[in-house]
């Protein structure tokens, strides 16, 4: 940290930061403005209906600053040693004193301390008032205290959304809180504090939250700035740190014999744009399919057909595609998500019916879905709780075999595939529609090999749209890498299929699958590799002329896809 200036040129220049979409289309988390802190350590913040208030941990100052500019308006000297929280309760601030462990009420007229109570843990961080009780957090516990103000009794806690919770502030219906380790600002229900939304912060050490009644403001201690951040708008997602790749998808099918594979079909589902990935060039295959079809979900398909396969014969396909994967981050307030009543008839008639990994209609089922959900009729709380509900019971195991939804759920363990089958079985029955999407992954390297792939969920949100869910995945130990997998994909995953169940063509499977009939006996052998490579940040690497290409991708908004695993 540098003290390089003073205090009266931190307090002068205005900086306005143009947001990624700019003021029309701004997403959450965006930057709307920011200007420099009065003081080299700004930590705690809050908003008393006019004016931001700022503690500095160097200056031992309080300042109350301008909204618009973030001149000063008032000083007064902070009433503790350290200061690390500040927040409003409409006639009073209160301000944590970490080395003291205390909170004080404080008069900013008077500048008298008119109630003292005692922080509720050992490394109290941040301070925000509900309304009607405070909250702390310990940065060092990871817990987040809901506390009485008259005499520090804890009325709530539970776990932080990660492991160094610095700021906190209340927008009337959910906390957000501000973590060091993670750069990323979360909106966190107070009553169980479930991770909803999430947005990275602004600079490198957030710590201060306040909220002014439209926007998000965070004091970053490592930039010196205050910054004033869009809490809510209209866009529903956002994509960031595109990677462009090239997949060269492989099918081979071996007939080891010793009889004759008289005929062979093999089915390549064929990807589309989506808002995680876009399609930059034709798609190469190699040889040409016979044809393209689709399928009853709308996947388009690509068939080869063979006859007369002796022993130790071997056909080989190849799916070339050069993609850019984007990380895809989800924004749902849940209180603008329809109920189940609201969902379409058309999505309804299609993603409501049973199939045969699922039973919607078995008693285990039925009952799971009942001890989820109770009576919630909001479309968000039926997908969240279900998710809930499943990550308690289940573990995830790569065993071999996708069986059915009840079996999978009574057993408690599963693939990826499989807490799929349970997923959308529950949302099913519960009247929430849901469908599969499959993937090829990017395995560590952006030079590496996929043989494993991945399968995750996707539930229709009326108001919103499809949203994708990984029950899977986020079967995680922290509130926030729980909810990385409501509402987020990373842009490791090229989605190639997407359907609500069997396929005409690809039948359970997704990226490639194959039929074939034989006379005599026949041992066959199929093997499935996706061979991953970075493309020329400068363009893309360049497909032979000579090689023929598919005809280009189809472009939509809905995302679709399938996971990974063991077949």
């Amino acid at each position: 940290m540098e003290f390089r200036r003073t205090m009266t040129a931190l307090v002068i220049g205005l900086i306005l930061v143009t947001s990624l979409r700019g003021t029309a289309g701004a997403a959450s988390g965006d930057i709307e403005r920011s200007f420099v802190t009065p003081g080299g350590c700004p930590t705690g913040l809050t908003f008393d209906g006019k004016s931001l208030w700022l503690a500095d941990r160097k200056t031992d100052t309080l300042y109350r600053i301008s909204l618009k500019d973030g001149s000063i308006e008032k000083t007064i000297p902070a009433p503790g040693y350290q200061v690390e929280g500040l927040t409003w309760d409409g006639e009073y601030l209160w301000v944590l004193d970490v080395e003291e462990k205390m909170i004080l009420r404080l008069d900013p007229e008077s500048q008298e301390a008119v109630r003292t109570i005692y922080a509720p843990c050992d490394n109290p961080q941040g301070l925000v008032w509900d309304g009607k009780y405070l909250w702390v957090a310990d940065f060092r516990a990871d817990m987040l205290y809901q506390i009485s103000t008259e005499d520090g009794t804890t009325i709530k806690e539970f776990k932080s959304p990660s492991g160094d919770p610095r700021g906190l502030t209340f927008d009337g219906r959910y906390l957000w809180v501000s973590d060091r380790r993670t750069d990323m600002i979360y909106m966190v229900t107070p009553d169980k504090g479930q991770v909803i939304l999430s947005f990275p912060s602004p600079g490198k050490f957030a710590r201060g939250l306040a909220f002014d009644g439209l926007y998000l403001w965070n004091a970053d201690y490592q930039s010196d700035k205050v910054f004033r951040l869009v809490r809510k708008d209209d866009e529903r997602y956002v994509r960031t740190d595109g990677k462009r790749r090239r997949l060269e998808y492989t099918h081979q099918f071996r007939n080891y014999g010793p009889g004759m594979v008289t005929s062979l079909d093999v089915y390549f589902a064929v990807p589309d744009n989506l808002p995680n990935q876009d399609i930059l060039s034709d798609i190469i295959f190699s040889p040409q399919p016979d044809e393209f079809v689709e399928d009853q979900w709308g996947q388009r398909v690509a068939h080869y057909k063979t006859e007369n396969i002796p022993a130790g014969g071997m056909e080989t396909a190849i799916m070339t595609i050069e993609a850019e994967l984007f990380k895809t981050r989800y924004f749902i307030f849940p209180e603008e998500v329809g109920t189940l009543a609201e969902v379409p008839g058309d999505i309804r008639k299609m993603y409501l019916v049973d199939g045969s990994k699922y039973q919607i209609d078995d008693k285990f089922i039925r009952k799971s879905v009942d001890e989820a959900i109770g009576d919630e009729q909001n479309a968000y709380w039926v997908a969240r709780k279900i998710f809930d509900y499943i990550i308690e019971r289940m573990r995830y195991e790569l065993a071999g075999g996708w069986n059915l939804a009840p079996t999978v759920l009574e057993r408690g363990s599963g693939s990826c595939s499989e807490y799929s089958f349970v997923y959308i079985a529950m949302a099913r029955a519960a009247g929430l529609p849901a469908r599969l999407a499959g993937s090829v992954a990017v395995r560590g390297d952006d030079a590496s090999t996929d043989e494993v792939f991945h399968r995750w969920v996707e539930v229709f949100l009326p108001n919103f749209g499809w949203v994708p869910i990984d029950p899977s995945g986020g079967d995680q130990n922290t509130p926030a890498a729980q909810a990385r997998y409501i509402g987020y994909l990373d842009n490791r995953f090229l989605i190639t299929t997407r359907g609500g169940g069997g396929s005409k063509y690809l039948t359970w499977s997704y990226n490639s699958d194959e039929t074939w009939t034989s006379r005599g006996k026949c041992k066959v052998y199929t093997e499935n590799i996706g061979e991953w490579s970075p493309l020329d940040p400068e363009g893309l690497t360049g497909i032979g002329e000579n090689e023929k290409a598919a005809s280009p991708a189809k472009t939509t908004k809905s995302v679709v896809g399938k996971s990974c695993e063991e077949r």
